[in-house]
């Protein structure tokens, strides 16, 4: 609620002094530009049933800031918009959402002026910030309010696409290269001919070298999909060679395990219909529009989807690893934050949520669940209890704790940074499931496959060599970083590779749906 009061106090500072006094009891004639505004609702009924209030005091403030003149009935300006919201189809945008009002046929001129420019503030706002409000469908946290205005940025935007509008609207488009190289890729397929494609049968696991009747029709989906450059010749339903390179290489594209293997997750990623793979590109236009606002030239940048995180240097992404991240039930939330700590041989205090879902039924069936896997009994106050003073039906206000040490599920360090989630980057012995995809096995933290490479990354020389000497140790300590270090957590399920190929991400937690529902027909 404090935003929204304080979005409305932006603009109606901006646009208060509608009448100026040129001397006590003098005042200046009304401006027709003004007086229709402020009377905005009986000048032009039609108009103003459609502006909420942020968006009437922002179309004020707009012609306030040009002069309080009218703004598109003389030269090319018009028509240069036009070109303009037609060429938003590039960025996913349905130019039938930015129709002009019919400069010819309407009876008052005003009125068109300022349905014009409502259109254009729109379209701005739209390609600048993202159609959708990104906080109903999926929200990200900030440990530190955004310090964008988006009014002051819109009416910027706006008065420098005034001067020269196709440079305008590209100021307005995000600058990050995950935006411009996926919008140039989006654009090259929406005016080619949708490709086609036939679906590929469920069945039991296709290795190398065995036969199965889907083989024909599993290389004719991958030849259609630019996998294969011929149809192999030789016998029909032996699945070998180069079906199998091309099948690695599909699976490579999708961030699935590319082991050649065709299971379920491989053939669920088959079947996704040219249609819905092109429409993909475009939800994820939108998400690369929300998340151009948080994205700094250093830092960590961690994509949820494909388990994948990378390291910025100077906007450029100098290093990347796997990770492994919450599965659909326990989901790795979606944040902006700063890595500010070290944890060195960490203990592990056990979350609530896995205490009481997978810790405590396991101590139930095994009373000897604790000493195999070195889990410490203490009270609420973090004194050690013993095992049999607790009822394991009823245990009460009590923390389970495991000592630091090679079957930590933490292993030699965690990355930790302020959130509400009680999430981190963390070590794990669970190296084997790195080679796996998708990787959604945690519990909502982020697994890293070469941890003590990314601290190498974010650490000083002196750093790095305090910190081996404290792991040396065994012992757990906290180590505060001399340099914060930003950290994005974000969810996107295609992006355009180093080489320029479209890399996908399993949806796996199925908000492509109900993003592109929203989004409606990009036609």
């Amino acid at each position: 609620m404090f935003k929204k009061h304080a979005c409305y106090l932006s603009l109606c500072l901006l646009v208060a002094p509608l009448v100026a006094t040129a001397d006590e009891g003098l005042i200046e004639p009304p401006n027709p530009v003004q007086l229709a505004l402020a009377q905005l609702s009986s000048v032009c009924p039609g108009l103003a049933a459609r502006l909420d209030v942020p968006a009437e005091l922002r179309l004020q403030a707009f012609y306030q800031q040009q002069g309080n003149v009218g703004l598109w009935s003389q030269g090319q300006r018009r028509p240069a918009l036009e070109e303009q919201l037609q060429l938003l189809a590039d960025d996913g945008l349905a130019p039938a959402h930015y129709r002009l009002p019919d400069a010819v046929t309407t009876d008052n001129v005003l009125c068109t002026d300022f349905a014009t420019s409502q259109t254009y503030l729109q379209a701005l706002h739209d390609l600048h910030y993202g159609r959708l409000q990104q906080a109903q469908f999926e929200p990200l946290w900030h440990s530190r309010p955004p310090e964008q205005d988006p009014v002051a940025q819109v009416l910027a935007l706006a008065s420098a696409g005034l001067v020269d509008m196709a440079a305008g609207f590209d100021q307005a488009r995000p600058s990050a290269t995950l935006y411009r190289s996926l919008r140039d890729a989006y654009a090259a397929q929406r005016r080619q001919p949708v490709p086609e494609w036939g679906v590929v049968a469920s069945g039991p696991l296709l290795r190398s070298g065995r036969e199965d009747p889907r083989v024909p029709e599993l290389a004719r989906r991958l030849f259609n999909g630019g996998y294969l450059m011929s149809l192999p010749q030789g016998a029909a339903d032996k699945y070998e060679d180069e079906l199998v390179e091309a099948v690695k290489a599909f699976q490579a594209s999708h961030s699935l395990q590319a082991d050649g293997v065709i299971g379920p997750d491989t053939v669920t990623q088959l079947n996704v219909s040219p249609t819905m793979r092109r429409e993909q590109l475009r939800v994820n236009l939108e998400r690369f529009r929300w998340l151009s606002r948080d994205l700094e030239p250093d830092g960590l940048l961690v994509n949820v989807a494909a388990a994948q995180l990378s390291v910025y240097q100077g906007g450029v992404a100098v290093w990347q690893t796997r990770l492994q991240v919450g599965r659909a039930d326990r989901q790795t939330p979606l944040l902006k934050s700063r890595i500010t700590r070290l944890t060195l041989n960490p203990t592990w205090t056990i979350p609530p949520t896995i205490m009481r879902e997978d810790k405590l039924p396991a101590i139930r069936l095994n009373p000897e669940y604790l000493r195999q896997h070195n889990l410490n009994v203490l009270d609420s106050e973090g004194r050690p209890l013993s095992p049999e003073q607790v009822d394991w039906s009823h245990p009460g206000n009590i923390l389970l704790r495991q000592d630091a040490g090679p079957r930590n599920p933490l292993g030699r360090i965690v990355l930790r940074f302020p959130n509400p989630f009680s999430v981190y980057l963390h070590d794990t012995p669970s190296q084997p499931l790195f080679s796996r995809g998708p990787r959604a096995f945690s519990s909502g933290c982020v697994r890293v496959e070469q941890p003590m490479v990314l601290r190498d990354l974010l650490v000083s020389p002196a750093e790095k060599a305090r910190t081996e000497q404290l792991l040396a140790t065994g012992v757990t300590h906290e180590f505060r970083l001399a340099n914060p270090v930003p950290v994005l957590l974000g969810y996107w399920t295609v992006q355009v590779d180093s080489q320029g190929a479209l890399l996908y991400a399993p949806d796996i937690y199925g908000r492509d749906p109900a993003l592109l529902k929203a989004l409606g027909t990009g036609l």
